[in-house]
């Protein structure tokens, strides 16, 4: 029993050496830069949002607010109050909207972890994830032109963790934040990996979400939902699955579902939307996210 348990390990160490060597690099790279970004690019960001505001730009302002939505180092409790902000100053719903939904699902430092994945990986979930956000400030445009979407009472604006006077230690003590925060999912996601390397089989992978049929994306959507952890810790999972045989689309549409569902994000959404509306973006993001996996299978 002792000789099997030991020679387990060893394979099990096998696949996550593998794997960590694989991505390690990235992770490391999209620490610095996200905390490089968090400490010296944020508030550029986000007055670079607000100034916008004044200007005429109607329906194309929803395309700005979404690609600075992916630009935006914060996590979704940091967002919501950040939005809160723009809307008390005026800033309308659909942008708002934009803003948050491409928020929730990218950002500098997810687009690094991505490109671990390959260049057509990276370029799908960048793509998917900025539609996604313009198609939702193009909806709410539509239906709720002239009604509250949001009701953000109750919420100011954040105060900034990065206040330290020393340039070089404000960094460092983001950068350490970021480790603690994602640094255990990061071990989990490849140890994961590794499990599922060793005892499932590639062709299940294939049969489960292979090919370019309607169902495999499906399950991807649908396995998104209780399986996301940090950006970070399903990287190697995917990884794994692509190189097992998971098709693109399954992956764009794991990769929509995963972060828009995430427990976290869904408990902050659900204060500022209502029982109603938080019910509408469930459903919407299940139709996006399949929608883009079939549309995904066909073009890639």
């Amino acid at each position: 029993m002792s000789d099997i348990l030991q020679r387990e390990a060893i394979y099990f160490w096998y696949y996550f050496s593998v794997q960590l060597r694989q991505i390690f690099g990235y992770w490391v790279l999209g620490m610095l830069i996200g905390s490089f970004i968090s400490v010296f690019m944020k508030d550029y960001i986000h007055d670079l949002f607000r100034s916008i505001r004044s200007k005429k730009l109607g329906a194309f302002g929803i395309v700005i607010a979404s690609a600075l939505g992916i630009a935006s180092p914060l996590c979704m409790y940091g967002t919501i109050p950040i939005a809160a902000s723009f809307s008390k100053s005026g800033m309308s719903d659909d942008w708002l909207a934009a803003f948050m939904m491409s928020s929730i699902l990218l950002n500098p430092q997810l687009i690094i972890y991505s490109a671990a994945l390959g260049i057509i990986a990276l370029l799908v979930r960048i793509v998917a994830c900025f539609l996604c956000g313009v198609t939702v400030g193009v909806l709410i445009r539509i239906f709720y032109k002239g009604r509250p979407f949001f009701n953000f009472d109750g919420f100011d604006e954040p105060k900034s963790r990065d206040t330290d006077p020393n340039i070089l230690l404000r960094f460092l003590k983001n950068l350490g934040r970021n480790v603690k925060a994602t640094g255990l999912w990061f071990l989990i996601g490849i140890a994961l990996s590794a499990l599922f390397q060793r005892y499932v089989p590639a062709e299940a992978m294939t049969a489960l979400f292979g090919g370019n049929e309607a169902f495999g994306v499906f399950m991807a959507a649908t396995i998104g939902v209780p399986l996301y952890m940090c950006g970070g810790g399903t990287i190697p999972l995917l990884q794994m699955w692509l190189y097992e045989g998971m098709s693109m689309g399954s992956a764009a549409s794991f990769m929509l579902t995963g972060p828009a569902t995430k427990i976290t994000n869904l408990g902050a959404l659900k204060i500022v939307l209502g029982i109603r509306r938080f019910l509408l973006y469930l459903l919407f993001i299940m139709v996006f996210s399949f929608v883009t996996g079939i549309v995904v299978n066909i073009i890639v």
